[in-house]
């Protein structure tokens, strides 16, 4: 196995996946070079135990590939990185290795944009039933893409140490998109400090601000509270996620798959709901978890546990109901004949593949040996249907 990630979000994800794979299991983890790639202090949170994986520009990634013939490359990477690297970066090795990839968080709804970058994979990973019965009924409609593999979120640990005196608020880069908004939270976690001075409350950050990560984010929460002149007691935190959750006492968000790390570990949480719920706020799969509330009822340290029934449908299934390994394997014993077919191949998406090909600075003598494996597959394919 090869998997290859382009932002520190989907770093993590592919490290802990690969974590799942059945005992025998050879894999390798690099980070392709894009203007999202993570620092290497993300790099080392990210993978945990592991050794950091190297950085390496798309020519150096197919030379690592065609070296070491991967039966199955993950691609653990925003839509349009997906998708070039799919057709044009490893277009034509020999044998054809087996494309994964999959969505690392919280993918509610099902979007066509996810499907359409990722169609030209044999096999797309999501994480709850919920979700595979959308994208499957996506995939039926909109065609291209392969199976959708059901995996239980890697990092789904349950919490082995005792709790502590730490309220954790996990940011999202994308969500509340307003200044004024983001400036609320702070000041609602402020006064919870006030209210409870034996409480420790951590603005627990994605990126530092000189970091970048999957989202851009406009206003980023340390530079607020520095604007608002630090008007209470918070601290600032990056890195890992685990260690913040290990000694806390509460949790809070406004839609971070953390929370769902936060239910793993027995940490009673709450969704802030104050700026709505629904798509565009990225918590719409928390309706019915008994999680959303209010500033208000943050600033009184009102947290609570999920609902169970919740629970047992988005997210937390058992791990005999897991099946994406068994559809791996299964892919790479046949090897597709016929290849998972990219909805984007098409004249009309050239501009926005060409945009992405920038980003990952793919140089012309990949993308001419890609377009001659291409053309030799095809080949290959008119003469077995004829």
């Amino acid at each position: 196995m090869l998997a290859v990630a382009d932002s520190d979000s989907y770093l993590k994800w592919a490290a802990c996946l690969l974590d799942d794979l059945p005992q025998g299991c050879e894999a390798e983890l690099a980070v392709v070079r894009t203007p999202i790639a993570p620092s290497p202090e993300q790099i080392a949170a990210a993978v945990g135990g592991r050794p950091a994986p190297p950085l390496l520009p798309a020519r150096a990634l197919r030379r690592m590939a065609e070296r070491t013939r991967p039966d199955a490359i993950v691609v653990a990477c925003t839509g349009p990185v997906v998708d070039v690297l799919v057709a044009e970066v490893f277009a034509g090795l020999a044998p054809r290795p087996v494309f994964v990839t999959g969505l690392p968080g919280i993918s509610v709804p099902a979007t066509e944009k996810a499907w359409l970058y990722r169609s030209g994979c044999d096999l797309f990973v999501v994480h709850s039933e919920r979700e595979v019965a959308e994208f499957a009924q996506l995939g039926a409609r909109l065609g291209g893409g392969g199976a959708v593999g059901l995996a239980r979120l890697p990092f789904l640990r349950p919490r082995v140490e005792g709790g502590g005196n730490r309220v954790v608020f996990a940011t999202q880069a994308k969500v509340p998109r307003r200044r004024e908004e983001r400036e609320s939270i702070l000041l609602g976690l402020a006064e919870l400090a006030r209210l409870r001075p034996d409480l420790d409350v951590v603005v627990k950050l994605r990126a530092l601000e000189d970091e970048r990560q999957t989202h851009n984010e406009r206003h980023h929460y340390q530079r607020l509270w520095r604007d608002l002149g630090e008007p209470g007691r918070l601290s600032f935190a990056a890195g890992s996620m685990h260690e913040q959750l290990v000694r806390a006492a509460g949790f809070v968000t406004v839609s971070s798959t953390a929370a769902l790390e936060a239910i793993a570990q027995d940490v009673p949480l709450l969704v802030l709901s104050d700026f709505g719920v629904g798509a565009e706020m990225i918590n719409l799969v928390f309706e019915g978890s008994g999680l959303l509330g209010t500033l208000e009822e943050l600033s009184a340290g009102d947290f609570r546990p999920a609902d169970a029934a919740w629970c047992a449908a988005n997210y937390f299934h058992p791990a005999g109901r897991n099946d994406w390994a068994g559809r791996l394997e299964q892919l790479v014993a046949t090897r597709p004949r016929v290849p998972a077919t990219s909805l984007l191949d098409g004249p009309e998406h050239a501009v926005a593949r060409r945009r992405a090909r920038m980003r990952l600075d793919v140089p012309p003598t990949v993308l001419r040996a890609g377009y001659r494996a291409k053309k030799r597959m095809r080949r290959y394919l008119r003469a077995l249907s004829s």
